[in-house]
């Protein structure tokens, strides 16, 4: 059988999506399948950068500064360039990027509470929109290979982005809390105000990539990312469009996700090789989430 060659420039989405969806069949392996060119662009380095677990019992809420999970994209400045987490650039105005400091710096993009749909739609775009960076600012909560605790990093942080008189580069307000009570005290003050949830930084900590239990967040439920590996018809209502998405936790897990879903997403699914974000309540005693809820594509940069 003859195949029709690939075009020599893929969307990075696309190209991921069909690269799994065919190596999961078995049909081919990447290298095989792909020009140079189309390999060369996927070869990105993401920036090492701090991620969070999630907040438990054992915590010692006061050893830490809370701040507001924010509903954003996360973006790091390396002092020429900001990225987003996976390495990709973000296409920002030149008056944006003009205010940034010559070192590193952590943080999101931010457009406010309940406005991540907007926010995500125009920091992907590859020329920027005035009106809509207009309303971004950046948050930021890290100064990357900083010396000093956190607590002493943020202190540098805030000196330096004082001299910006950049309205839109902002660090990140951060408090601290006595105990588990206030702080879930706030936890539920500051989502009945429109937040997400909440940050915990341990104070004393030094500089630190990876997943750790330095940095944890707090939510009235429990989320985690999973890659999308399958789509399932649906049947009755749902007939002729996605019954639930098949999916693969880093941890190997797989399992269903149904609920959730609006009509647009199962006339038009998350590709094969996305990765999604599901809302959940517990873990069962295989490791599964319990009562997994669908709430949104990562973006793909």
């Amino acid at each position: 059988m003859r195949c029709n060659p690939l075009p020599s420039r893929l969307p990075l989405p696309r190209l991921r999506a069909l690269v799994l969806s065919l190596c999961l069949a078995g049909v081919v392996t990447p290298l095989a399948l792909l020009p140079d060119s189309a390999i060369a662009a996927t070869d990105i380095d993401a920036p090492a950068i701090l991620l969070a677990r999630n907040y438990h019992a054992k915590v010692n809420p006061a050893a830490y500064l809370v701040s507001e999970k924010l509903d954003g994209v996360r973006a790091i400045w390396d002092g020429k360039q900001l990225r987003f987490r996976s390495g990709r650039l973000i296409q920002a105005p030149a008056w944006f990027i003009a205010a940034l400091p010559a070192h590193p710096l952590d943080g999101e993009l931010w457009m406010g509470r309940r406005r991540f749909e907007a926010l995500s739609a125009a920091v992907r775009r590859q020329m920027p929109d005035e009106a809509e960076w207009r309303q971004i600012s950046y948050q930021i909560y890290e100064l990357p290979e900083g010396s000093g605790n956190f607590s002493e990093r943020l202190v540098t942080l805030r000196q330096s982005i004082a001299g910006s008189q950049a309205p839109w580069l902002q660090v990140l307000p951060q408090q601290r809390i006595s105990d588990h009570a206030e702080l879930q005290a706030l936890l539920k003050k500051i989502v009945s105000e429109g937040a997400e949830g909440l940050m915990l930084h341990q104070a004393d900590a030094v500089w630190q990539t990876g997943r750790s239990d330095v940095l944890l967040k707090l939510k009235l439920h429990l989320d985690a990312e999973a890659v999308v590996i399958g789509h399932e018809p649906g049947h009755g209502k749902y007939q002729g469009l996605l019954g639930a998405l098949l999916v693969q936790t880093p941890e190997g897990q797989r399992f269903r996700l149904g609920s959730g879903l609006s009509d647009a997403q199962r006339q038009s699914p998350p590709a094969i090789g996305s990765t999604v974000t599901y809302r959940y309540r517990d873990l069962n005693a295989n490791g599964i989430p319990k009562f997994a809820t669908f709430l949104r594509v990562r973006d793909s940069e």
